[in-house]
């Protein structure tokens, strides 16, 4: 770990797919998962979807230093390929994008989201986003389709960016 003072530190971004991640870097990225959606959010459900393993999917986290393997995860979100669009070109997903409760109001995830729109590029994407996130999405080009819906009891809304391509 960097012996630089923690005020000057500036978080470091991460990403990777479930081979590249040592499993305890893993463990940490669903462990924060854990702790924040079925945890804090009381949403008793199995966070442990398979996703994370599919070859694509790419993990995006946060930590304090330049080494992934020997800090704490501050923030997470994943990045999805979806089955390809009409025009046969690829499709995103991001979820579980969440901040670790003592480094909210940092703007982590926008940094997240910022690498991963990055990757994904000029091709759509997609977001379920907690209603009351639907602004901070539409500054990254998110526009909300159709109604809102409780998921877990939490008020949902879909979400695109649409893509060029």
């Amino acid at each position: 770990m960097s012996a630089e003072p923690q005020e000057h530190r500036r978080p470091r971004v991460h990403r990777s797919t479930a081979a590249e991640i040592d499993a305890a870097t893993l463990y940490r990225i669903l462990r924060l998962r854990v702790d924040v959606f079925v945890v804090e959010q009381a949403c008793p459900y199995p966070e442990l979807d398979g996703r994370d393993l599919e070859p694509t999917t790419r993990q995006f986290w946060i930590t304090e230093s330049d080494d992934p393997e020997d800090d704490a995860v501050l923030a997470t979100l994943r990045l999805l390929h979806e089955p390809p669009g009409p025009d046969g070109g690829p499709v995103y997903r991001i979820g579980r994008a969440c901040t670790d409760r003592t480094h909210r109001g940092r703007g982590l995830v926008a940094r997240l989201l910022t690498e991963a729109l990055d990757e994904v590029g000029d091709h759509p994407c997609r977001i379920e986003a907690q209603a009351y996130l639907t602004e901070m999405y539409g500054k990254f080009g998110f526009v909300a389709e159709g109604d809102e819906y409780l998921e877990d009891g939490i008020p949902h809304v879909s979400m695109l960016r649409a893509g060029s391509r």
